[in-house]
């Protein structure tokens, strides 16, 4: 008997990573077309970073075979 991942694992997997790159890629263009001012100006690479990373394991999500 052969051990497969359900069907409806695979596609959530798939779903959760294309939902990671939206979410990064609205991080990344916001915190790039609106940079916070004041005391945290300096700190925004951070977020910017931090969506890319998210884009980053999203395409990994998504590129995965599913065994």
């Amino acid at each position: 008997m052969s051990e497969e991942k359900p069907i409806g694992l695979a596609v959530a997997e798939k779903f959760f990573g294309l939902l990671l790159i939206l979410i990064g890629a609205v991080t990344a263009y916001v915190t790039y077309k609106n940079p916070p001012g004041g005391e945290v100006a300096p700190f925004s690479f951070i977020f910017i970073g931090g969506g890319f990373a998210l884009i980053a394991i999203g395409i990994i999500l998504v590129l995965a075979k599913a065994e």
